[in-house]
């Protein structure tokens, strides 16, 4: 199927944990393709992957990303130079701050690539650099982050299969029919008819300082990631050493919290913006490029938006090619573009801003749809 191959690289092996799995071959009088997939859609994406693969476009270009981590490693440098060098004043560690956070950042698009097997061709390459960048320049499990993010691409924007929503209902009400279907069930955790206000106050800023904090080390230990915990305590051991020399204990843990705040800003901005705007419902069980197209979007191209975004500005492509090498999302979105006009799907592609305009008015539409259901006699 097509996100069996989305989804791994090295083909020749996992597909010997498949064959315990067979119980049969299809009868020659029976579809291959279920009714609630477009045949035709599913035939020529599949011509697609094939074109992609014969141009050599999942080919990772090792050099590329081998200089993102060379930036990444000299800002968090940088970060903790300034406050040698210039003391720990209010201006020095403002700009401690901000280059701490963009070093982090872009550490966490950086993990994202490695998470999906995307900057080297050896899979262990990739795991590898993956546990160093996400738990130790990060301070998360990398096994947590593939558990989480593996369900989000199989099913975006499908509730109770799609982590990444799982806000809904407990903090937000997404997608047109949840909303009005919790409003006609009159149930309210939050008030959310005022959510696309209380949005700025709480998830961008808290994202990372408080659920994702707690949960990476839950699901780590829970799940005996005892490697990965290791890897991260090297965070939390070298953050504290070095800052530890320079800062009182209470300005330390100002940069650790201030940090976390605005790096979890920033991801959940870039990370929204292509998916709480779009379709969320239950799983209408669609062809994969249907699956993805209802549910993601993109920014447009530009220098800042691919750096700015980690290239999560092609959200479409990357989700129809997850193991695609970002470098090459510009040369696959024109036939991808070309497919969508074929069977009239709509391509979406937006300005920076207003796509992250467009995650507070799908959050006030949703909001309105639930105000009104829940008081309708």
């Amino acid at each position: 199927q097509d996100a069996f191959v989305a989804f791994h690289v090295d083909k020749v092996l996992v597909s010997k944990y498949l064959k315990p799995l067979q119980i049969g071959e299809l009868a020659p009088d029976q579809p291959s393709t279920e009714p609630t997939k477009n045949e035709m859609l599913v035939k020529d994406f599949r011509e697609l992957r094939a074109t992609v693969e014969r141009l050599g476009l999942l080919e990772p270009k090792p050099l590329f990303f081998l200089l993102l981590l060379a930036h990444i490693l000299l800002l968090d440098t940088a970060a903790w130079l300034i406050l040698f060098c210039f003391g720990t004043s209010l201006l020095p560690f403002v700009f401690s701050l901000l280059l701490l956070t963009i070093s982090q950042v872009q550490a966490s698009w950086l993990q994202h690539d490695l998470g999906h097997l995307s900057v080297f061709r050896k899979t262990k390459w990739n795991h590898l650099l993956h546990k160093f960048v996400m738990c130790h320049l990060i301070g998360a499990s990398a096994k947590w982050w593939t558990l989480l993010h593996s369900q989000h691409h199989a099913k975006p924007n499908c509730f109770h299969k799609d982590p990444d929503i799982d806000m809904h209902p407990f903090l937000f009400t997404l997608g047109k029919k949840l909303s009005v279907e919790l409003g006609i069930k009159k149930k309210k955790y939050m008030p959310y008819n005022h959510q696309h206000k209380y949005f700025f106050i709480t998830l961008p800023p808290l994202l990372f300082p408080t659920y994702f904090h707690y949960h990476t080390f839950y699901i780590a230990y829970t799940k005996k990631y005892w490697v990965d915990l290791a890897w991260m305590l090297t965070f939390y051991i070298r953050f504290f050493y070095t800052y530890g020399s320079l800062l009182g204990t209470k300005t330390l843990n100002s940069l650790l919290s201030l940090h976390r705040m605005l790096e979890s800003s920033w991801f959940v901005w870039v990370s929204q913006m292509n998916h709480i705007p779009m379709d969320i419902d239950y799983d209408k069980n669609l062809d994969w490029m249907s699956t993805q197209l209802q549910a993601t979007c993109n920014v447009e191209q530009s220098l800042f938006n691919d750096w700015f975004t980690g290239h999560l500005n092609f959200q479409i492509e990357h989700h129809l090619f997850p193991t695609m090498p970002r470098h090459n999302y510009w040369k696959v979105a024109p036939l991808v573009k070309s497919l969508c006009a074929k069977h009239g799907i709509e391509y979406q592609c937006k300005p920076l801003l207003t796509a992250f305009a467009d995650i507070v008015h799908s959050l006030k539409s949703s909001g309105e749809l639930w105000h009104d259901a829940y008081l309708h006699k």
